[in-house]
This record gives C-alpha cells, sequence and structure tokens, in this order.
C-alpha cells in the first residue's frame, strides 16, 4: 500500500523538478552570458543576483517566495508554484557560474575572430562559443540538477506532498520506518540514475 503513495509522492518531485530545472537553464544562461559581457551595470545586476541567491538557505528563498511575497504585493501563490520558483532561483544562480565558467573556458582568439568576421557579440556567443562550451557545462549541470532534485525535499516545509514528504506521511500511519525510508532512497536512486545514463549520451552525442 505504501508504494503507489510514494510513487505518487515522486511524481510531484519529478514535476517540480522537471520545470524548475529548465526555467533555471533559462535564467542561468541570461545572467551567466551577461556576466562575462562588458556591460558593468548588468555585471553588477548578474553579480548581486548570484550573490543573494547563494548567500541565502533555500529554506529561507521558499518560504520568502510563500510568504513573504503576498504580504507585500497582494497575491497568492500556489505551495507547488511557490516551490517550483524557489527551485528555479536557487538552481539558476548555481548554473549561471556554471555557464560563465564553462564560457570563460574557451579561447578568447575564438570570439575575437568571430567578431572580425562581422558577427555581433551574442551572434558569435550563440554559433561559436556556446556550442563548444556546452560540451564542458553538462556534467556539471546535470550534478546541479540532481543537488536541486535532493532539495525538493525541503518544499514539505510549505504543505508540497513529493517524495520524501509522502514517505513521512506513511510512516506516521504505519510505523515502518527503515522499510519505507529504504523505498524513498531507492526511488530517489533510480531518477538520479535515469538523469546519468542521460549525461553519458548527451556526451557521447556532442564529443563524437
Amino acid at each position: 500500500m505504501s508504494l503507489p503513495a510514494l510513487l505518487e509522492g515522486a511524481q510531484m518531485t519529478v514535476r517540480i523538478i522537471t520545470v524548475g530545472i529548465v526555467v533555471a537553464l533559462i535564467i542561468g544562461l541570461v545572467i551567466g552570458v551577461i556576466n562575462v559581457g562588458n556591460n558593468k551595470v548588468l555585471k553588477a545586476f548578474a553579480r548581486v543576483y548570484i550573490g543573494l541567491v547563494r548567500g541565502t538557505p533555500l529554506l529561507v528563498q521558499v518560504f520568502f517566495i510563500y510568504f513573504g511575497l503576498p504580504t507585500v504585493l497582494d497575491f497568492r501563490l500556489s505551495a507547488v508554484t511557490a516551490g517550483t520558483i524557489a527551485i528555479a532561483i536557487n538552481a539558476s544562480a548555481y548554473m549561471a557560474e556554471i555557464i560563465r565558467a564553462g564560457i570563460l573556458s574557451i579561447d578568447n582568439g575564438q570570439m575575437e575572430a568571430s567578431r572580425s568576421l562581422g558577427l555581433s557579440y551574442f551572434q558569435s556567443m550563440r554559433k561559436v562559443i556556446l556550442p563548444q562550451a556546452i560540451k564542458r557545462m553538462v556534467p556539471p549541470l546535470v550534478n546541479q540538477s540532481i543537488i536541486s532534485l535532493k532539495d525538493t525535499s525541503i518544499l514539505s516545509a510549505i504543505g508540497i506532498i513529493e517524495l520524501t514528504s509522502s514517505g513521512q506521511i506513511i510512516i506516521a500511519s504505519t510505523f515502518k520506518a527503515f522499510e519505507v525510508w529504504i523505498m524513498v532512497g531507492f526511488i530517489y536512486l533510480i531518477v538520479i540514475e535515469i538523469l546519468t545514463l542521460a549525461t553519458s549520451w548527451l556526451e557521447r552525442r556532442w564529443t563524437v
């Protein structure tokens, strides 16, 4: 009887992490590219964003988005929406630094060469730099995705019934802590293994 409830919690976890990571990648890419650009104002914004997000605990960010913002802006987010936004924002700051490091790992001469051919900065970034840098970014980006996947357990603090929370509820009614946590850990391992296999496939494809 425990497995269906755990699988339902796992579905919620996968749903949150999938949307969260996609949004985090988009934000992280924008912030990462800005952070290697020449616009001082935008770079300052990017650094403040990364510093604020990385300098505060995820739990504080979750509470701020779910409890804090609605009191100021007079609107209400569902727990799932607030949790997904918090995961996305938290992961985006770390991904921005991964993307920045990946871009800087490409020889600067390639940017200069593409600019001399008439490409704009963003065209050079999109057509020349990023296609090379992304091969180096994939492993650390997936590693951050795995960390964020584990971080979804924090979302039980605002009432989201994800995988870990489902396990806690089952234990409260069955008192079978050992068996339930074994199953919870096994489900996390399966999801993480799928991510790891996907990473290996992407690396093989891009290095051919």
